[in-house]
């Protein structure tokens, strides 16, 4: 995905403006690119430079930003468009997954760039998605043909759970950035119910993300373990998720299968909240290493299971995609289109 990305939004022979600096910044990962615009005018880019960092490597944001400017040496940058999880409260950002507090004017002052801006991460892979093409999705069950035209929900859990609408508009899409991760998360059966019954030991709100994120997967595996009567013995996401996969632990497996499933009720949820008669994109850092497990799981069934709804649903075609450079490209355009 992002390879083809890439290369659709570059162009021979075409105007190129000055280059500009996007950066898709989650929990774990800073993904940061080197753009320019492929017309005057246009929103579409091509990246010219891409890097990507663990952010625990770093002491600030401005410290990692200053070392993608310094490895791409004496192109001068003119502005940063950073793509954040959390949402801004004048100058700081307020978020609970990264690993150090954000100040725009620190940021400003630290690295020399007069213009940096701010978009959250999933309003930037919404802005993005406009130029998807459809085989560049992955589709779960689902009627695309039948797909009305409305607002498509992107929504993906990775460090934590991430979710934007898209709007068609006259000239260019509306795109609403949301904090439906921090809902409150609703069980859909018993055994979610015991889940829950858990969560709410350690916090008196037990968000969507709490369950549906990579720190959420262990928290569920822990709660699955207590109510089986076994030691825990897995501690990350990915030594869950590389379990199940291996069908290496029974409780591994049933964790992601739980995962799933719930999932699949929480997007549902929020597709029939913002009416997503458009479609819903599933991106996040997670679901493409366990596409196949996604697409044989729960997540379909849940998804639809909404009474007498299901039959709106069931037109609401539904596709995974690979995130990749999409929180870059989408900074990058939603700066331009800002503009």
């Amino acid at each position: 995905m992002a390879a083809a990305a890439s290369q659709r939004f570059a162009g021979a022979g075409i105007p190129q403006a000055a280059p500009f600096v996007a950066a898709d910044v989650g929990g774990t990962h800073a993904r940061i690119g080197l753009v320019r615009q492929v017309e005057p005018g246009s929103s579409a880019v091509v990246v010219e430079r891409y890097d990507k960092y663990v952010c625990a490597d770093f002491p600030n944001l401005a410290a990692l930003l200053r070392q993608f400017l310094q490895s791409i040496g004496d192109v001068p940058v003119p502005r940063v468009s950073i793509a954040c999880a959390g949402v801004a409260v004048g100058d700081t950002l307020v978020n609970a997954n990264l690993p150090w507090a954000v100040s725009l004017a620190e940021i400003r002052s630290e690295i020399g760039v007069a213009e940096v801006a701010l978009v959250n991460d999933f309003e930037a892979v919404a802005c993005a998605t406009h130029y998807l093409r459809a085989s560049e999705c992955v589709l779960l069950p689902g009627d695309a043909e039948a797909a009305a035209q409305g607002p498509t929900l992107i929504v993906g859990p990775g460090t934590g759970l991430g979710a934007a609408v898209r709007i068609p508009g006259r000239n260019r899409p509306i795109v609403l950035a949301t904090e439906a991760g921090q809902a409150a998360l609703a069980p859909g059966n018993e055994l979610e119910i015991e889940v829950l019954r858990l969560l709410m030991r350690q916090s008196s709100h037990v968000s969507n993300e709490s369950a549906l994120s990579g720190p959420g997967l262990v928290q569920l595996y822990n709660a699955l373990c207590a109510i089986r009567g076994v030691p825990a013995t897995l501690r990350a996401p990915a030594a869950i998720t590389e379990a199940a996969l291996a069908a290496h632990d029974a409780l591994a497996i049933e964790t992601l299968n739980l995962f799933c499933a719930w999932l699949g009720s929480v997007v549902g949820d929020l597709a029939l909240s913002c009416g997503a008669r458009g479609g819903v994109h599933l991106a996040g850092g997670i679901l493409p290493h366990i596409r196949q497990f996604l697409l044989h799981s729960n997540f379909s069934a849940r998804f639809l299971a909404k009474g007498v709804m299901r039959p709106v649903l069931e037109r609401v075609p539904v596709s995974l995609i690979d995130h990749g450079q999409l929180g870059v490209i989408g900074a990058a355009c939603w700066l331009l289109d800002a503009r």
